[in-house]
């Protein structure tokens, strides 16, 4: 798939985390836009329509879970795919973040760049 045009946000507070994601997602021809929580993920919305979101659950001023409740609800964002990852591997979690419109969950423990890449790219399709 060609990636040059495809858009993502990468809402994660760890911020060694965030920079690992933006490189080898800009390396994948992604063009990348990071906010540090769910209200800044939220702000940046309103100027950058991505192609798909890599949302964490744990982040401060607003969790994942609550940014998705207030994605979801608006209508021109319903169809953008967005790919939970988390630490939180409780099937609970799973279960709300895909009741609130999580497209895929995925535990970042598990998971390396090359396999985030992989399911990034396999949820544009």
């Amino acid at each position: 798939m060609d990636t040059n045009s495809k858009k993502i946000l990468v809402a994660e507070d760890d911020h060694f985390l965030l920079s690992a994601y933006k490189v080898k997602l800009t390396k994948a021809g992604f063009d990348v836009k990071t906010a540090t929580d769910g209200e800044e993920a939220l702000a940046i919305l309103k100027d950058f329509t991505p192609d798909i979101i890599l949302l964490d659950l744990v982040m401060p001023k607003m969790d994942g879970f609550d940014f998705l409740k207030k994605f979801r609800a608006n209508e021109t964002w319903k169809k953008i795919p967005v790919i939970v990852a988390s630490n939180l591997g409780q099937k609970d979690d799973l279960d709300k973040a895909r009741s609130l419109g999580a497209s895929d969950y995925v535990i970042k423990s598990d998971l390396s760049l090359d396999a985030l890449t992989t399911k990034i790219n396999s949820n544009l399709k």
